[in-house]
C-alpha cells in the first residue's frame, strides 16, 4: 500500500484517468462520427494512439504543485496530436467515409470534455485535502535561511497543494544532527525531505541522498539564490559523463520558435489593419495639434542578441534632448497632456507592432531597455543580460505583475530581471496570452505606474 502512497495523486489516479479518457474519446466517436458503421478498428488504434501519445506528451504529468496553465497546455498539445492522428486514420481508410469537417468537430467536442475533467478532477483533489484533509504529503526541511523559511510558509498557507509540514531542522548552526533528522524522519512517517543545498557540505549531501534511497524516501534540493535564479536545470550525459545546462529555454527549440513568430505575425497585422489602420490619423491629429514635432518617437533598444534596433512610438513628450537619456517620472513636465493619456492607457506603445512585424520585437518577452540604461544595469544587476536570449516584447510578465514604467529602486530592476527569467525559462503560447489578457485588463483599469 506504501507504492500507492508515494504515487502522484493516488496509486490509482492516473489508470482510472486514462480509462475516463478512453471512454471519452470512444464513446463521443461511437455516438458522433460511427453511428452506423462499425468502430472496432478505430476505437482500437486511437486507443493505442492515445496511450502512446499521452507518454510522448506527459499528458498524465500532472502533480499537485502543477500551475492550472500547464494542464490546460498539455491538452491542447495533445488535442492538435488527436486531431492529426484522427486525419491520418480517416485518409487510411477512406472506405469509411469520415470528413474533415466531422473530425474537426468530434476532437474539439472531446477537447471541450476533456478540460472539464481534467480540472475538475484537479479542483475536487484540491477541495479534498483542503476540506478532508486527504491525499496529504508529510515533509521536513533541513536548512534554516530566507528560502526554507518562504518554502516552510508556502507549506502551511496552501494546504490545497497536499503538503503538511512538520519540522524544519537548522543543521548550519549546529542545533540539530543529521542523525536527529534522520530519526525523525523515520519515526514520523516522514514522505519528503527538502534540502538547502547552500547549507550542507558534500558529506551531508551524499548521507542524505544515501538515507533516502535506502529509505524509500522523496528527497528534493532547494538551490542558493544567491548563485542561481533559475528554475529548471537540465541533465544529460556526454558520452557518460553528466553534463548540467544551466537553464533551458523552451524558445530554443524550432517547433516553439515557429510557433510564437508565427502568432506574432498574425497577431501584429491584425491589430496594425484593425486597430492602428484608423487610430493612427487619429492620435497624429490630437499630437499635432498640442505640440510641433514628429508623430512618432524612434529610440535605440537592445532585443535579441543584444543587438540594437530602432524601437518606435507615439510621441508622448515635448521634443527634447535628453529623451534618450531619461525615462518619464511620475509628473514629469516633458509629458503632454495627450501623452498623459496615451501613456496612461498604453496607446503609445501600440507602434511597436511593426516592430513584431519586422521580426525586431515579440508581441510578448522582456521590455526593452534604453541603450545606456542596459548599459548600466547589465554592470551593476546580476543576471540582467539573461533577459537578451528571447526577443523583446511589447508586453511582458513583469510589466502585468507590477514591475512596468519607472525604475525607482534596484528591487524594482532587480523583480523585473526574476520575473522575466521565469518567463523565459517557462514560455509558452497559453502564457503568452494570459500575459496579452492582462496588459489588455490593466490598459482599461489604468495601470498607477503608467505615467
Amino acid at each position: 500500500m506504501n507504492t500507492f502512497k508515494q504515487g502522484r495523486y493516488s496509486g490509482y489516479l492516473r489508470p482510472i484517468s486514462y480509462i475516463i479518457d478512453l471512454v471519452i474519446i470512444n464513446g463521443v466517436a461511437i455516438l458522433s462520427i460511427f453511428k452506423e458503421k462499425d468502430s472496432f478498428i478505430f476505437c482500437l488504434i486511437i486507443s493505442v494512439s492515445w496511450i502512446l501519445m499521452s507518454l510522448y506528451s506527459q499528458f498524465y504529468e500532472v502533480y499537485r504543485y502543477t500551475r492550472p496553465v500547464n494542464i490546460l497546455s498539455l491538452i491542447v498539445k495533445q488535442s492538435i496530436l488527436f486531431l492529426l492522428i484522427v486525419f491520418a486514420f480517416s485518409g487510411l481508410y477512406h472506405e469509411l467515409h469520415i470528413y474533415p469537417r466531422p473530425i474537426v468537430k468530434y476532437v474539439l467536442l472531446c477537447f471541450f470534455l476533456l478540460t472539464i475533467i481534467k480540472f475538475t478532477i484537479y479542483y475536487l483533489l484540491q477541495k479534498y485535502r483542503t476540506s478532508f484533509g486527504g491525499n496529504y504529503r508529510t515533509t521536513v526541511i533541513l536548512g534554516f535561511n530566507k528560502k526554507t523559511l518562504a518554502l516552510e510558509n508556502f507549506f502551511n498557507k496552501n494546504p490545497e497543494y497536499g503538503y503538511s509540514h512538520k519540522k524544519t531542522f537548522s543543521l548550519k548552526t549546529k542545533e540539530h544532527s543529521l542523525t536527529e533528522c534522520f530519526e525523525y524522519v523515520l519515526k514520523e512517517g516522514i514522505d519528503e525531505l527538502y534540502c538547502s543545498i547552500s547549507e550542507m557540505t558534500n558529506s551531508q549531501i551524499a548521507d542524505i541522498v544515501d538515507f533516502a534511497d535506502n529509505n524509500l524516501k522523496i528527497l528534493k534540493f532547494i538551490p542558493d539564490s544567491k548563485e542561481i535564479y533559475s528554475k529548471k536545470l537540465r541533465y544529460e550525459y556526454y558520452d557518460y559523463i553528466p553534463i548540467l545546462t544551466l537553464r533551458t529555454i523552451p524558445l530554443e527549440e524550432p517547433v516553439n520558435t515557429f510557433l510564437k513568430r508565427a502568432f506574432d505575425i498574425v497577431f501584429s497585422s491584425l491589430v496594425i489593419i484593425f486597430v492602428l489602420s484608423w487610430l493612427t490619423p487619429l492620435i497624429a491629429i490630437l499630437i499635432k495639434l498640442e505640440s510641433k514635432g514628429p508623430v512618432f518617437f524612434k529610440q535605440s533598444r537592445n532585443g535579441f542578441n543584444y543587438k540594437e534596433f530602432d524601437c518606435y512610438k507615439f510621441r508622448s513628450m515635448m521634443p527634447n534632448k535628453d529623451a534618450h537619456l531619461y525615462q518619464a517620472t511620475r509628473g514629469d513636465q516633458r509629458v503632454t497632456k495627450v501623452g498623459r493619456f496615451i501613456r496612461k492607457t498604453s496607446i503609445d506603445e501600440l507602434p511597436q507592432f511593426f516592430n513584431v512585424l519586422f521580426g525586431d520585437m515579440s508581441v510578448v518577452g522582456p521590455r526593452p531597455h534604453m541603450v545606456s540604461h542596459t548599459h548600466m544595469y547589465a554592470k551593476k544587476i546580476d543576471k540582467f543580460m539573461v533577459r537578451h536570449f528571447v526577443k523583446p516584447g511589447i508586453t511582458g510578465l513583469a510589466q502585468t505583475s507590477g514591475f512596468r514604467g519607472e525604475v525607482e529602486t534596484d528591487k524594482d530592476i532587480i523583480g523585473r530581471v526574476k520575473l522575466d527569467i521565469f518567463y523565459i525559462e517557462n514560455w509558452s503560447l497559453l502564457l503568452d496570452l494570459k500575459i496579452i489578457l492582462q496588459t489588455f485588463i490593466n490598459a482599461v483599469k489604468g495601470d498607477d505606474k503608467a505615467y
